[in-house]
């Protein structure tokens, strides 16, 4: 009885354990979000994102096309709630094209990965024509 129930709790822990270290994937659809009407002709394209944590290990590829302009920088913003813009926390590694990948790999802090978790975290495209922003995509699971 007792070897069974010794048993058991291994099992439990390998499988508690294996559960823990389950990556979590996030996706995003890139779309063009104009800030202001005088924005509206400067911004356009389309991509898309998948970030994937195993344990604090954040590994983010994407690809986007259809700038107006080559693309400058990349960032993930941190916003107070889903859907509310934020500060730019991560900087991505983007190609400097219309089109082209974009990636980056993070260890993150509990509090990041948290925010992550909780929908607070979205990859914005900035182009040379669109200085402010082009693609915008909240990451979700």
């Amino acid at each position: 009885m007792q070897k069974r129930f010794v048993a058991l709790a291994i099992g439990m822990g390998f499988a508690l354990c294996a559960a823990a270290e389950s990556p979590k994937t996030f996706r995003t659809r890139l779309a063009p979000v104009a800030i202001d009407v005088a924005m509206k002709a400067n911004v356009a394209g389309s991509g898309s994102l998948t970030a994937v944590l195993a344990g604090s290990r954040l590994t983010v590829e994407g690809k986007f096309e259809g700038l107006r302009g080559p693309a400058t920088v990349a960032h993930i913003h941190q916003g107070p709630v889903t859907g509310v813009r934020g500060p730019a926390i991560l900087e991505l590694i983007v190609a400097k094209a219309t089109s082209g990948a974009v990636s980056g790999s993070f260890d993150l802090t509990p509090e990041q990965i948290e925010n992550l978790e909780r929908g607070r975290w979205y990859v914005q495209i900035h182009s040379q024509k669109a200085p402010d922003g082009n693609l915008w995509g909240w990451l979700l699971k």
